[in-house]
């Protein structure tokens, strides 16, 4: 389940521009070449984070900062939407409802995702579904605060982000830590992914839909605060890790972090980012690159096909072909000079040439 997960958030890094056929390939291949040799580390008694003492109970290498660093590289190398940084690009979610809907389901997917993790109906399966909703909680709550403060708005949209933000970050210490340690994850995630938004546009990379914001960032967050305690003053006092926690299970034993004294463990989780970052960033760019030489495997979908949208280029089917046309060449759309919309009245932008009968629709 995880080896099919991973890589679909990733491939969210090639919307709006990206061929599909493509992205199935690179699917499996990132799959195999990617996802499997840092899930074995991560996760396999022989792995050499594993041996080295390195705590990820349910995916924040393997799964998150995997995704999220490959999603980087996607987006770098696809290259930036047609007309991004421009008004001739809408940046709106095209339905919250679906987008609030979606996250409900994921949020109660993960209580398998890190309840599951726990392979067995115990105490510690209890404790990790306990901290799984409380980070989401504080991380959407944390999410929506930020927002607002820049804002003045308090958004839907920036609840749902700060949710999975939130559930991301508590995923690797899910087995871990204490419940009033998930308040501190979803505070910190929440403010974390949403400034980390703000990357995209420092580095000039066009990710869609922020998946290295928060998933990556979210995912390295939650692995080094699995052991961490970050005061608002700054000052490290401790960490979150607890050897009681992992011991519900009747089975594990783990030195824990700074709660139980163990100092090193912070530098494991540091190396397990690094090296998990680095690994899966650098071969998404080899993989990417190989399969652009083939030009039955080119990643990027044409211009003609980016103005009439890959729903109709690659699928030839529209979700909503009447309403998105409404909205999209609405008669208050900003007309760029030499767009398609350039030299069309306001009244023929909404598909109606009468102007009473565009009078009903304002």
């Amino acid at each position: 389940m995880f080896a099919a997960i991973t890589p679909a958030l990733a491939i969210g890094a090639a919307s709006e521009r990206g061929r599909m056929l493509p992205c199935v390939v690179f699917i499996f291949v990132w799959a195999t070449l990617v996802y499997d040799p840092i899930a074995c580390w991560t996760w396999n008694p022989n792995g050499w984070v594993y041996q080295m003492g390195g705590l990820d109970f349910a995916g924040g290498t393997p799964v998150h900062i995997s995704s999220g660093s490959a999603a980087l590289a996607y987006s770098l190398m696809l290259g930036k939407r047609r007309g991004h940084g421009t008004a001739e690009l809408n940046y709106r979610p095209h339905n919250v409802t679906h987008v609030v809907i979606g996250t409900v389901f994921l949020w109660f997917g993960w209580f398998g995702f890190n309840g599951g993790s726990a392979v067995g109906a115990n105490l510690r399966a209890t404790m990790a579904c306990v901290v799984t909703n409380l980070a989401a909680s504080v991380g959407a709550f944390t999410w929506v605060l930020v927002d607002y403060r820049l804002e003045g708005k308090w958004s839907a949209v920036g609840w749902c982000s700060g949710a999975i933000a939130g559930l991301v970050a508590i995923t690797p210490g899910s087995g871990f830590v204490p419940a009033w340690a998930a308040v501190v994850f979803g505070v910190c995630a929440g403010t974390a992914c949403n400034y980390a938004t703000k990357l995209k546009f420092f580095f000039g990379i066009d990710d869609s839909l922020d998946i290295f914001a928060v998933h990556a960032i979210g995912g390295a967050v939650g692995n080094i605060l699995t052991y961490m305690f970050l005061v608002i003053l700054l000052i490290c006092s401790g960490f979150f890790a607890a050897d009681y926690i992992a011991a519900l299970d009747g089975q594990t034993v783990i030195p824990g972090g700074w709660v139980n004294h163990n100092w090193i463990q912070v530098a494991h989780q540091l190396i397990d980012c690094i090296t998990g970052f680095s690994y899966s960033f650098g071969m998404t760019c080899i993989i990417l690159f190989i399969m652009n030489l083939f030009p039955s495997l080119s990643l990027r979908a044409s211009e003609d096909a980016e103005i009439i949208g890959i729903d109709e280029a690659e699928i030839g089917e529209f979700a909503y072909d009447f309403v998105e046309r409404e909205r999209d060449y609405d008669h208050s759309t900003p007309v760029v000079e030499g767009s398609q919309l350039d030299g069309i009245s306001s009244i023929d932008r909404r598909g109606v040439v009468d102007e009473e009968k565009s009078a009903t629709y304002s």
